[in-house]
């Protein structure tokens, strides 16, 4: 049995980027934090999130045509608490969302995508969206994304890289490795 707070924490040491994904429904915008987002598809372009099933998005996603994801820049820590409903303030950050291509999006972003749905499976207790990529969005520079790791929003060091060890050192032969 996989206990699941540390299902959790393993997860967790899986840096990942912070996005707000936004639907237009009824003239109101209706937004949530994710960092459950990756691409699925160059061919056609297509991304993936993963919302709860219990949540205020996700129930609201059959009635969306498209929708947004807006991948926050890490002095957006603030919008990214706020649309977790995690804010404890009385006034809301600051924010704006702007139409793109039929969708509202989150204006000063580091970048964004503008999706057509284009389907809903079942996860467990999450839903799979799948949308396809019709707009892009690409913030000012400087692009230095808001992470979240262990729990925890961090930033990246601002260094050029550093380049992968070599692996010299290690004498054994090699396994043969199959890439499909």
């Amino acid at each position: 049995m996989i206990d699941p707070r540390t299902f959790r924490n393993v997860l967790g040491r899986f840096a990942t980027g912070v996005c707000v994904v936004a639907i237009g429904i009824d003239e109101g915008v209706h937004a949530m934090t994710a960092n459950a987002v990756c691409a699925l598809s160059l061919e056609p372009p297509q991304v993936l999130f993963c919302p709860n099933k219990l949540g205020h998005l996700a129930q609201l996603l059959p009635q969306a045509e498209r929708f947004s994801l807006s991948f926050l820049r890490e002095e957006q820590q603030a919008l990214s608490t706020y649309f977790a409903g995690g804010w404890k303030d009385p006034q809301p950050p600051a924010f704006r969302f702007v139409q793109d291509h039929g969708a509202p999006r989150l204006e000063g972003s580091l970048s964004a995508l503008v999706c057509e749905k284009h389907a809903l499976h079942d996860g467990g207790d999450h839903l799979l969206v799948i949308g396809r990529v019709i707009a892009l969005h690409q913030g000012l520079e400087p692009h230095y994304p808001l992470l979240f790791f262990k729990g925890k929003y961090q930033s990246m060091e601002r260094t050029d890289g550093k380049e992968a060890p070599l692996l010299a050192d290690v004498t054994d032969e090699p396994p043969t490795v199959y890439y499909h």
